[in-house]
């Protein structure tokens, strides 16, 4: 046991039992950040912020929404927006937050993909992103469902229909789910008590280890240089700031963070003030009604590239396959970022701009995701139909060729 002498202030009380400074070394003052970075490294703080604000504007709101069919939608758009002080304010701040924060996790994911920061060694950093790209997906659905209205009911249902895909127990699965034959109270609850309880706390948890796997291999640069973090760290400590290539964790380097978090809040704070509904449908201000199917059924913005990847086989090629055809190239557009690292054949750490096919690979990828974002919001008839189809083949065809787009990339500068 640590031997425990009268403390002579608070601080030392704690110290004797936290061993606060000890954490603090390891955490923060000499947790070591190369200075070779960008504002693309503060997207991770800038994800922590708006989480931190979606939980602090979801209290609020839990302390007035029914979970209940017949209340959800009055409990959001009136008692909540009319009838409570500042409710409309932290209801615009949940909604803004909720498609922001996506925004945000998908700057932070290209970004990694395009500085290699997915590689040797830093394979479990990106796993544990993509399990909380995951996570908050599950918890962007979730919520989605909770002001019951229209588009919010419909997308439920045809989201927890696609589950009657999987071989063999499909059907009795989306009845679980569910809670019932069609999407009703028992779903609501349910979808209810993952979004404010299970998934958060799952975050959490996916956060503390994608912050725990940067300990080992450590973050990664612009230039992809291999450091010894030991030796820059010697440096800074010794009083070689310049010269060391590396900076403190706190405070130097979240200071530089809190500068891009202030810029992101002033657009985020915009949004909530002046156009807190950019990205909420006007179809789901009209409650949910199980008899009246809207013209048109789509998801949140974040999900259209997927939905589109779903939808893309089944609307061109006739009969009962392409169904199966198009969810299994959905749950291959699920899953296939996990592989990422395992797909990149490239033995070396560096940015697309330095590796030349794999640079106009990473710009066709972008270009095709924002072409299956932009029409999976339009009806899959007509042109619409073929474009989605084609852009769905090109993102398939890009994750067959990556590997040997990357291999050729290092062939031609002589790795082996």
């Amino acid at each position: 046991m640590a031997k425990i002498t009268k403390a002579t202030s608070l601080g030392d009380w704690f110290e004797q039992r936290l061993n606060v400074k000890a954490f603090t070394k390891v955490m923060m003052s000499e947790y070591w950040i190369p200075k070779n970075i960008n504002f693309l490294w503060a997207m991770g703080v800038v994800l922590a912020v708006t989480f931190f604000i979606l939980i602090v504007s979801g209290i609020f709101l839990l302390m007035y929404y029914k979970p209940d069919s017949l209340m959800a939608f009055d409990s959001v758009n009136y008692t909540i927006m009319q009838e409570v002080k500042y409710g409309w304010l932290f209801r615009n701040m949940h909604a803004v937050a909720a498609s922001v924060i996506f925004l945000i996790i998908y700057i932070h994911m290209f970004a990694g993909i395009y500085y290699g920061s997915y590689k040797k060694g830093r394979e479990m950093i990106w796993i544990s992103g993509m399990l909380l790209f995951v996570g908050f997906s599950a918890e962007g659905f979730s919520g989605y469902m909770l002001p019951w209205g229209q588009m919010s009911y419909w997308a439920a249902t045809v989201i927890t229909n696609l589950f009657s895909g999987v071989p063999i127990i499909g059907p009795d699965l989306v009845i679980w789910i569910r809670g019932n034959f069609n999407v009703d109270d028992a779903t609501l609850t349910r979808f209810f008590m993952l979004h404010v309880f299970l998934l958060p706390v799952i975050i959490m948890v996916l956060i503390a280890l994608h912050f725990y796997s940067l300990r080992a291999p450590h973050v990664n640069n612009q230039d992809s240089e291999e450091i010894d973090f030991d030796v820059e760290a010697q440096k800074y400590l010794s009083g070689k700031k310049k010269e060391s290539k590396v900076i403190p964790f706190w405070p130097v380097f979240l200071s530089k963070d809190f500068a891009v978090v202030s810029i992101f809040l002033i657009f985020y704070f915009y949004l909530v003030f002046f156009h807190y509904d950019f990205a909420m449908d006007p179809v789901n201000f009209d409650p949910a009604n199980n008899m009246v199917t809207p013209h048109h059924i789509y998801p949140e913005w974040y999900f259209l590239w997927s939905y589109e990847v779903l939808r893309g086989f089944f609307f061109n090629i006739a009969g009962f396959k392409a169904f199966n055809l198009g969810l299994i190239a959905f749950a291959i557009a699920q899953v296939i970022f996990f592989f990422f690292p395992f797909l990149d054949r490239d033995p070396d750490v560096m940015p697309a701009s330095k590796r030349p096919f794999f640079r106009i690979w990473f710009w066709i990828l972008i270009a095709d995701l924002i072409v299956l974002t932009v029409f999976g919001k339009l009806p899959p008839t007509g042109n619409n139909a073929w474009v989605g189809f084609y852009t769905d083949i090109v993102f398939l065809a890009l994750f067959v060729s990556l590997p040997f787009i990357t291999k050729f990339d290092a062939k031609r500068r002589g790795a082996k």
